[in-house]
């Protein structure tokens, strides 16, 4: 390109990238065609004229979020660098918690009923919450020791009421009870059927995802080596909620459901926006099983299980906005 063509190219891709003027305009100022403008901003694309961009924060990794998006068939995807010195047997990295909380405050709009799962990662998310529309906020499963739960769910729905200014609904009880009668009683208490009342009614949900391995999954953690062993053999991969899946995302070990406090899964699928929080190497396939389960919209997740996940072998995953349920194919 000579000198005129160079200030002509220049001045063309000043006006179409920087003042967002259409190549019609921009035909018609330098009494071009618009077939013209367009080989000339493609030729200065090519020469190297025009460099273009696009930056997230570092932390966030843009290429596998879209891929981890369209593997899975999530609403959202986001995949943020896992720590450097991060190991197999480190936590959900906390950093998880504060992006998920950006990420509600996207999603959630005014006049939302927001529910809270059990989980060490939505704890961290309701720390780092710094806006919220007005919203209600639902607590969604019993803690995981009433003793702590003011460090726990219960101030994780206080703190995201809170922040929004709207209502809030904790629910007072452990989450797993030695009984299905016990957690029938539970349910009926006034303060704990007026929390369940509002599971039909959320809109948005967090939840967070365990390993069935010690020390990842305090469903697990909760029970004896004999109930662990049991589930163990019908082939418990993950949990969410109190609820156990397999490899495939089928739900197994179903009455344990009936000795827990939480929101039963047939309702987890009607919420329209369901946000899983969970990362590691050591959470990835689980990640995966609950992933095919149809029951999660988006996921908040690091590099570290993003990987793994981009390159299961396993059984096809089904796209999550169907909200497919693997027991009904």
């Amino acid at each position: 390109m000579g000198p005129a063509e160079l200030v002509q190219a220049a001045a063309m891709a000043r006006r179409f990238y920087l003042e967002g003027k259409s190549k019609i305009q921009i035909a018609e100022e330098f009494g071009v065609s618009r077939f013209k403008v367009a080989r000339v901003l493609e030729t200065a694309l090519e020469r190297d004229l025009v460099r273009i961009e696009i930056r997230v924060p570092a932390e966030l990794d843009a290429e596998r979020s879209d891929a981890l998006r369209a593997r899975y068939g999530l609403r959202h995807a986001v995949v943020v660098e896992s720590p450097a010195d991060a190991t197999d047997d480190a936590p959900d990295p906390e950093n998880l918690g504060e992006v998920a909380a950006d990420l509600l405050g996207e999603l959630v709009t005014e006049g939302d009923v927001l529910g809270l799962a059990w989980g060490r990662s939505t704890i961290h998310m309701a720390a780092a919450l710094h806006r919220l529309p007005p919203c209600t906020v639902v607590q969604l499963t019993g803690v995981y020791d009433a003793g702590t739960a003011d460090r726990g769910s219960v101030e994780a729905v206080r703190r995201a009421a809170d922040v929004s200014g709207g209502e809030a609904h904790p629910i007072y009880a452990p989450m797993l009870l030695p009984d299905s009668a016990t957690a029938a009683a539970l349910r009926g208490q006034t303060g704990i059927a007026r929390a369940f009342e509002y599971f039909d009614k959320v809109t948005v949900a967090c939840v967070s995802i365990g390993s069935w391995a010690p020390g990842i999954s305090t469903v697990y953690d909760m029970l004896s080596e004999q109930e662990r062993e049991h589930y163990a053999s019908l082939g418990a991969a993950a949990e969410m909620s109190a609820h156990l899946f397999d490899a495939d995302g089928r739900r197994i070990g179903r009455d344990l459901g009936e000795r827990c406090i939480t929101v039963e899964a047939d309702r987890l699928r009607r919420i329209p926006e369901v946000v899983a929080i969970a990362g590691g190497r050591q959470k990835a396939a689980a990640i995966g099983a609950v992933l095919r389960s149809g029951l999660v919209t988006s996921l908040v997740t690091d590099t570290a299980a993003a990987d793994h996940l981009l390159l299961e072998t396993g059984p096809g995953p089904r796209p999550a906005l169907e909200r497919a349920d693997p027991d009904g194919a």
